[in-house]
């Protein structure tokens, strides 16, 4: 009974992974307070949250897999809309592979499971998509024309060199706890003048190559954590996130193409507060 709930807490915090992920609410904040609430804890954290975090990024993959297939050729090909496309993704991901290597050891010494990082860090995050979200020309357009006249960015290949830079060191923050990597390059990217949409996609582009080399690092590192003892758990996190994340990045799509971020800023707010209720034991 004792193994079976112990991997029904690995499914539930699988499908936490991929439902997070993507959205701009911080999987790692969701992840870690959560896994403590419903006391997941068998020694193998650090490695069953990388292998479950692959299985988010590969369900993404196979969601553009045509656009990622046509990108390859047309790169091949030296088709310029694909050669920008890429120089922009190489442009955004510098920035965090750089400096990434050179801070995050500090960064996590110094704030890594330090929970009220998180409440803090999610309320400021949900402050600054409020604010984003607020400025002139970030009001949802109905129409291509709308969008088309609202001066912003609405192709990845059409992004400068300064938005991709922009978000390349927004994307830098997420290596602060509860940050969130899509919400950074999002809302970085929004503010820059790309439009919400062409924002989240370019998101996900840049999550692939920068997640598929934190997760090889962090193999590399805590590899020799996953035993046969917990590969079945491990095993069952990773289906589970990539189902779940196959659901909400079609979903999350839909929705921006509609609505604004303003519901997942609230969300932080709330969710950071009660972290920090609970922090302070008010709760």
């Amino acid at each position: 009974m004792h193994e079976f709930i112990f991997l029904l807490k690995a499914a539930f915090l699988g499908i936490i992974e991929g439902i997070t992920e993507f959205l701009p609410i911080s999987s790692t904040a969701h992840l870690l307070i959560l896994g403590d609430w419903i006391g997941f804890d068998a020694g193998q954290d650090k490695v069953y949250e990388i292998v479950i975090q692959l299985g988010s990024i590969l369900a993404v993959m196979w969601i553009y897999r045509q656009r990622l297939a046509q990108l390859c050729v047309g790169t091949l090909k030296r088709e310029r809309a694909d050669l920008l496309f890429v120089r922009n993704l190489l442009l955004a991901f510098l920035p965090a592979a750089i400096i990434g290597l050179v801070l995050i050891k500090y960064i996590k010494q110094l704030l890594d499971g330090q929970f009220i990082v998180y409440a803090i860090t999610l309320v400021l995050g949900g402050l600054i998509m409020l604010w984003v979200e607020s400025r002139p020309g970030m009001s949802k357009h109905s129409t291509a024309n709308d969008i088309e006249n609202s001066g912003q960015t609405t192709k990845i290949e059409d992004i400068s060199i300064g938005q991709a830079l922009t978000v390349g060191f927004a994307q830098c923050l997420a290596m602060i706890p509860g940050t969130s990597r899509s919400g950074a390059t999002i809302i970085a990217g929004m503010f820059a003048g790309i439009h919400r949409k062409t924002a989240t996609e370019f998101s996900f582009f840049l999550a692939m190559p920068t997640m598929i080399a934190a997760t090889v690092l962090s193999l590399y590192k805590y590899g020799g954590q996953l035993t046969q003892s917990n590969l079945l758990a491990v095993a069952i996190g990773f289906v589970m996130a990539f189902l779940s994340s196959l659901v909400v990045v079609r979903a999350l799509l839909a929705f921006v193409s509609r609505y604004s971020y303003r519901p997942f800023a609230w969300y932080r707010i709330i969710f950071g507060l009660i972290v920090a209720a609970w922090v302070y034991n008010l709760v």
